[in-house]
């Protein structure tokens, strides 16, 4: 991997991406309107585009979404 993917990722970042910071101070309610079903993307544009963009955050949304959708956690 030469990193021009994810420069590529970072020039053409969404508009509605809300940042880190922003991110991480919803993403447990947005996980659990995930988890629910219950229309998250449509909910909280921002914070889509962000999780698509960022793979930190990703990561994290990842396993907290794992974590709370595994019955034997």
């Amino acid at each position: 991997m030469n990193g021009w993917t994810e420069l590529d990722r970072f020039l053409h970042t969404d508009p509605r991406d809300v940042g880190c910071e922003e991110a991480m101070a919803m993403l447990h309610v947005y996980v659990e309107l995930v988890a629910q079903g219950s229309g998250a993307e449509q909910r909280y544009p921002g914070i889509t585009a962000h999780l698509r963009a960022c793979g930190p955050c990703s990561d994290d949304y990842e396993g907290l979404l794992a974590a709370i959708s595994d019955p034997d956690a």
